[in-house]
């Protein structure tokens, strides 16, 4: 297939799976499924059983975990303002409104009792007074009576998720320390007391836990410049059993329809399972010799993974001696004759050590794109991206960096981000991994363009307000934050404590560093190329951001282009639109990056 028109249409139109989550009895199987469809959709499938689609309409539909005993889901329903309805769907068919059509909060988290009729969730809101909150707090609703009870009130903005105690009698949840940076993991019992402190990693440490099926507490804390894994009881006392050594530790699970337990594990963007025993030993390590796999336990009688490359749609595989089978047949829909990725390495500008993605268009190539991951607590992995192969397509290289503050190269190489702050090394990373390729012959001076969603948005701005044109010609920030007060003022306020961890505090503790990290003041020095994106309904990276550049860009007289979706928030996700932006976005590169210096 070589027309990229067409080769688009079929990429996107080729499911691929975003999450997914396997029952601790191994009886079901569910997932978020993009492509095919306009909008994600949650699936499902019991053992033994066919999939079955379990969500409905146009929202943006997501898996947001199991009902009890694998009866079905919980699912989000965001109509694109992330004020998402929830909803349980059961395998007979059963779909039913749990919460508000339109809430007016932001919810973290939901869980079912296994014998109760309460639902549990997080949500930035007082349902005794009706009014919404900074700080997210912990409720258990009565499914029978509507009746709402607070679990857990913190003060501060920035509690993560919750999960319920296999027993049904706690509630383990994430609340932000004293400082920005402090994570640390609570219990609080569903019958509202004892609401408690259980691990902490320091002033500044991150210790997150999932339960085991004995409810004690297995553990990755960040401590020092290396994540530990471990077990602790719900005294705090901590016994660790594995520490990173030349590769990256992720996050910790259990294995569905096992005894086992699971962690993910990172070297070389390539992810991959560690099985550890119910004391924690390591069993063995499960990874493939290209791509990610991340382990979900045993269903059918086989062990089943969430398998993606390069060239491979995310797909949910058995794990066979002969090698990996398909449980849904993506893998025969795929289009021949993608581009793999290749390995890029080079030096920061103080001799750190980065490594990125690099896909080689076929010919010579018209420029460079390079695409930036948001987060920026994250990172570019092996996946199959549909806007990647389209440009390879239409005649670029596409160069994915994963600079200072990515994960996936150890938590020393996650938190060097932060010794100068948003704006800072990070950035210039990303400008020296860019002179290594046109040093390399892999890219050409003044044809090289950069677009990215997010903070990738951000790092699009930041580039062409400050690299030189012969290394930045255009940029096309999508969702991306321009001024970094107006960005902390209007934001979720959820998301406000991530801000001041990665600068230093608020814009009033720290008003010089959000200033001079703000793209918004350099946009007379602009000289190439720019598109900007943003979603109408974005509540993370709010409109109010383009408003305020663009009358910057006004007064300064910069050429630009504007292309908003009014249907979309923190993100283009929507079929049709992506083809569109895809579309608009090479068409854009091609004319900024023709003519060259």
């Amino acid at each position: 297939m070589t027309d990229p028109d067409r080769l688009l249409d079929a990429l996107l139109d080729l499911p691929q799976i975003l999450d997914a989550a396997l029952a601790e009895n191994g009886r079901l199987l569910a997932w978020t499924q993009v492509g095919g469809e306009a909008t994600p959709q949650v699936w499902a499938r019991p053992a033994g059983g066919r999939a079955v689609k379990l969500s409905r309409g146009e929202t943006f539909n997501f898996l947001t975990n199991l009902l009890p005993e694998a009866k079905g889901v919980l699912y989000e329903a965001d109509p694109g303002d992330e004020r998402s309805a929830l909803y349980a769907a059961t395998l007979d068919g059963e779909r039913r409104l749990l919460s508000e059509p339109h809430p007016p909060y932001y919810r973290r988290g939901a869980a079912v009792h296994p014998e109760k009729p309460w639902l549990f969730f997080g949500a930035n809101y007082d349902f005794g007074r009706g009014e919404v909150l900074e700080p997210t707090w912990i409720w258990r609703k009565d499914l029978k009576t509507g009746e709402h009870r607070v679990l857990a009130a913190p003060e501060r903005a920035g509690t993560y998720g919750l999960e319920l105690a296999p027993s049904g009698r706690r509630i383990l949840y994430e609340r932000r320390g004293a400082h920005p940076s402090a994570r640390e993991t609570w219990v609080v019992e569903t019958t509202g007391e004892n609401d408690r402190r259980v691990l902490s990693a320091g002033e500044r440490g991150k210790v997150l836990a999932t339960w085991t099926r004995d409810e004690r507490l297995l553990y990755i804390a960040e401590e020092g410049e290396a994540r530990s894994v471990g077990f602790a009881d719900l005294s705090g006392a901590r016994r660790a059993v594995l520490r990173e050594a030349g590769f990256s530790l992720e996050w910790v699970f259990r294995l569905g329809g096992s005894p086992y337990l699971g962690v993910l594990a990172v070297e070389n963007a390539r992810g991959y399972t560690l099985v550890l025993s119910p004391d924690g030993k390591v069993l063995r390590e499960v990874r493939e010799p290209s791509g990610e796999l991340r382990l979900l336990g045993v269903f059918e009688g086989e062990w089943v993974a969430l398998y993606q490359s390069s060239t491979h749609p995310a797909d949910l595989v058995r794990l066979r001696a002969e090698g990996r089978e398909s449980l849904t047949g993506l893998d025969a829909r795929t289009p021949a004759g993608l581009v793999p990725a290749e390995d890029f390495y080079w030096r920061g500008s103080d001799g750190l050590r980065l490594h990125g993605l690099y896909y080689r268009a076929k010919g010579r190539a018209k420029g460079t794109i390079v695409l930036v991951h948001g987060g920026p607590t994250a990172r570019a992995g092996h996946r199959l991206s549909p806007e990647v192969q389209y440009y390879l397509a239409r005649g670029f290289n596409v160069f994915l960096p994963n600079y200072r503050g990515s994960t996936g190269y150890g938590l020393a190489f996650q938190e060097k981000i932060k010794a100068t702050g948003w704006g800072g090394l990070e950035q210039e990373d990303i400008q020296t991994g860019i002179e290594a390729l046109i040093n390399a012959g892999l890219a050409e001076p003044y044809r090289v363009g950069v677009t990215g969603t997010s903070y990738g948005g951000y790092s699009s701005w930041w580039q062409i307000t400050h690299a030189p044109r012969r290394l930045v010609a255009a940029a096309a920030p999508i969702c991306g934050m321009t001024d970094l007060v107006v960005d902390y003022r209007t934001t979720r306020p959820d998301l406000r404590p991530y801000s001041e961890e990665m600068l230093g505090g608020s814009p009033d503790e720290v008003p010089q560093r959000y200033r001079e990290r703000s793209p918004i003041h350099y946009v007379d020095r602009i000289r190439g190329e720019l598109l900007i994106v943003q979603g109408a309904l974005d509540p993370n990276v709010t409109p109010e951001n383009v408003a305020a550049v663009r009358e910057r860009l006004l007064a300064h007289r910069i050429p630009h282009q504007l292309l908003v979706f009014e249907d979309e928030g923190h993100g283009i996700v929507k079929k049709e639109n992506r083809r569109a932006l895809y579309q608009q976005l090479a068409t854009f590169f091609e004319r900024a990056l023709s003519a060259g210096g």
